[in-house]
């Protein structure tokens, strides 16, 4: 058995597989990343979410947020192997599964819209070069948190127009200070904020909530993907929810840059599973 696992910040989705038959069952559990997470709240997260059928595993192959370097790796493999009876695990960013997903053994500038946002450019082997995302406090441009930060400035500040900010509030039970005690106090904010982009997408033909999808888009092209060299002779290919649900202001964005979009899919599951079997 061969056991995948995507994990972002909101979500992790694990998809277990019999390489004889080609047959899968998938398991949604919370987001997993250790630069928020113990080994410990890892593994307790999977005890009370995880409905696979703990079997022995070949391979698992763990994809996910925060997974940058030996130290955060260890975090997840820790809580990894204690929880799963697997001959070999491997620890790999997002951003990694991301490529692999989009391009397989090609290469191509492969890049994350979710809650967090990140870009890379991919050889077919390797990352060869990241622009660090920085997180949606000073980064993450074009991602599900920094839209929701920017609705939300908005909304506090009245930079909307007022028929915006009633709407908001008939929809979400909600006030200012509950609003700050979620960014500033409580943990997760970039989920608590990312949640407010179905309110963006599901009113985006006002031109204002459109404007800031857009806007944030091409922060993310500016900030990120014009510094890859050959951006504009590369394919570009996107792996996320702020991707897929928000693909014709993505376009946009990018044919104002005269980039060319490539791939563009909600999830890299599908892809990393045919790259895993074709390995």
């Amino acid at each position: 058995m061969i056991l995948i696992a995507d994990s972002g910040s909101t979500k992790t989705e694990w998809r277990l597989i019999n390489p004889s038959n080609n047959n899968s069952q998938v398991c949604i559990t919370d987001g997993i990343n250790p630069f928020f997470q113990s080994s410990e709240d890892i593994y307790q997260s999977l005890e009370n979410k995880y409905t696979l059928l703990k079997t022995e595993i070949q391979a698992l192959h763990f994809y996910g947020a925060g997974c940058a370097n030996e130290e955060k790796n260890n975090v997840v493999k820790t809580a990894l192997s204690q929880f799963f009876n697997a001959e070999s695990i491997t620890i790999n960013s997002d951003l990694l599964g991301a490529a692999r997903s989009l391009f397989g053994n090609k290469a191509g500038i492969a890049c994350i819209l979710g809650t967090g946002s990140n870009s890379c450019y991919y050889n077919g082997t390797d990352i060869i070069d990241n622009v660090s995302p920085l997180g949606f406090i000073i980064g993450d441009e074009g991602s599900g948190a920094v839209l929701g930060k920017k609705l939300m400035g908005d909304i506090l500040k009245n930079q909307l127009p007022q028929e915006v900010i009633r709407l908001f509030y008939a929809n979400y039970q909600t006030d200012r200070a509950e609003i700050l005690d979620k960014i500033y106090k409580q943990p997760f904010p970039n989920r608590y904020l990312a949640q407010y982009t179905k309110f963006i997408s599901a009113n985006i033909h006002i031109d204002e909530l459109e404007q800031i999808v857009i806007n944030s888009f091409k922060e993310f092209i500016q900030r990120n993907l014009l510094q890859y060299p050959n951006a504009a002779e590369m394919k570009i290919g996107f792996i996320g929810s702020i991707a897929h649900y928000f693909e014709p202001q993505l376009h946009k964005a990018l044919y104002d840059y005269q980039l060319l979009p490539g791939t563009i899919r909600q999830t890299p599951m599908d892809g990393l599973v045919a790259f895993h079997m074709n390995s």
